[in-house]
């Protein structure tokens, strides 16, 4: 049974999140304010984060931020009634995967919740056991870039590389698909799983979150725009 702590001050909201998500088959675990919450998330191995902004004590933002300093993996999921497309940038830049604004229809919210799941559970965690050789069906080069799927570690040039649950699956995409002009719609549906309103710019968020992080030199770019088409990885 996959274990989700939700963090959330508004009683009449737990109760409904906690009830339908454990009639949908999952544990769920309760705080009412920022600080339990990252003390919780700290002390347990949970598998989701369903988050709130507005918290007494500490909030959402801040939660967030503070849970990603020791733990990168846990999938968040901010669920708020901030629905701004700058709340939504802020979520997203904390270290959340996603974000549900209230109201919203609970059959949606088990669609987030299970489509984090299931990415999570396919990144799966690093594993401490010998890094395989780069001609290794698990491991993918692309110029200097190389990500060891097994391990989960990433580097370009030998420089390792962190990047959050989300990050690794749209690098994957990418590394999936070299060389192909690929549409906000297509990484939407293949990183992210539901559909989303196109007018958030989650993708642009998080593609400039991957060249921030793996594109040092203006010289030396992966990832590329084609304007009014999408994204492309190639070579320099």
């Amino acid at each position: 049974m996959k274990k989700i702590i939700l963090i959330e001050d508004e009683t009449s909201v737990v109760s409904f999140i906690k009830k339908g998500l454990q009639e949908s088959g999952y544990e769920v675990s309760v705080a009412f304010d920022g600080r339990t919450g990252v003390q919780l998330v700290q002390a347990n191995d949970f598998d989701l984060v369903i988050l709130d902004i507005m918290l007494p004590e500490m909030n959402g933002l801040d939660v967030c931020k503070e849970i990603r300093k020791t733990n990168q993996h846990v999938p968040i999921l901010f669920l708020t009634a901030l629905g701004t497309s700058e709340n939504i940038v802020l979520g997203l830049e904390s270290g959340g995967d996603d974000y549900l604004v209230k109201p919203f229809k609970f059959i949606e919210l088990v669609a987030r919740v299970k489509s984090l799941l299931r990415r999570s559970h396919t990144n799966g965690n690093v594993h401490e056991m010998a890094e395989p050789e780069v001609d290794n069906e698990h491991v993918f080069q692309f110029s200097d870039l190389v990500v060891n799927d097994y391990t989960k570690k990433v580097t370009r040039a030998g420089e390792e590389i962190t990047l959050t649950s989300t990050e690794y699956k749209l690098l994957l995409y990418f590394l999936n698909n070299p060389e192909k002009v690929i549409s906000r719609a297509e990484i939407l549906d293949a990183v992210w799983g539901v559909n989303y309103e196109l007018g958030t710019n989650v993708v642009d968020v998080y593609v400039n979150y991957l060249r921030k992080k793996l594109d040092h030199q203006e010289d030396n770019k992966l990832i590329h725009t084609v304007i009014g088409m999408g994204y492309v990885l190639k070579k320099p």
